[in-house]
């Protein structure tokens, strides 16, 4: 009795359910199947789950098999080539949609829309600091136009580091407030 007749009592054991033959037949099957799917697939981590998938479909399709069409290491390895061949047209049309994603996707902004966005907002932000207390703003310019720390502001202006401190986030606060409404 050789191999190919080792396979097909296991195949016949398999289709009725026989976890054991099973196992028996993934030890004989898995360096064939996986060698089939790394070189179609050139990956091995895609090799052992295209494996996996294989191994499952012979689970399940052993009923079916037909020892009269060929040999169970010949079935094997041609749902091994099959699902490894679906395998690369499934990461390549991966790779297409996102290329075409990303072709589709919005052109990043021109300079000159850069230049409109960006003087509507200074606009916007001038004309919310123009609402702010004149103890807010005063804070806020040297903070942020005049990169001064909130040490730095409280000594300029004779004031304690925590009110500084406090006149800052107020300011903030009150200037999100006014850029959300306009």
């Amino acid at each position: 009795m050789g191999i190919a007749d080792d396979d097909a009592a296991l195949m016949v054991r398999v289709a009725g359910g026989d976890h054991g033959a099973f196992g028996a037949l993934y030890d004989q099957l898995a360096p064939l199947v996986y060698g089939v799917s790394k070189r179609v697939l050139h990956d091995p981590s895609h090799a052992e789950e295209v494996t996996q998938e294989v191994f499952l479909e012979i689970w399940r399709q052993a009923p079916r098999f037909d020892g009269t069409r060929g040999s169970v290491r010949a079935w094997a390895a041609t749902i091994a080539r099959r699902r490894a061949v679906d395998r690369v047209r499934s990461e390549q049309a991966r790779r297409d949609r996102q290329r075409a994603d990303a072709a589709v996707a919005d052109p990043p902004p021109s300079p000159t829309d850069e230049l409109a966005i960006d003087r509507d907002l200074r606009t916007r932000a001038a004309a919310a600091l123009g609402q702010l207390s004149a103890s807010q703003r005063e804070v806020l310019e040297l903070a942020y136009f005049g990169g001064f720390t909130h040490v730095e502001i409280a000594d300029r202006l004779g004031i304690a580091l925590g009110t500084a401190k406090t006149r800052v986030r107020d300011g903030l606060i009150k200037l999100r407030q006014v850029m959300e409404t306009t």
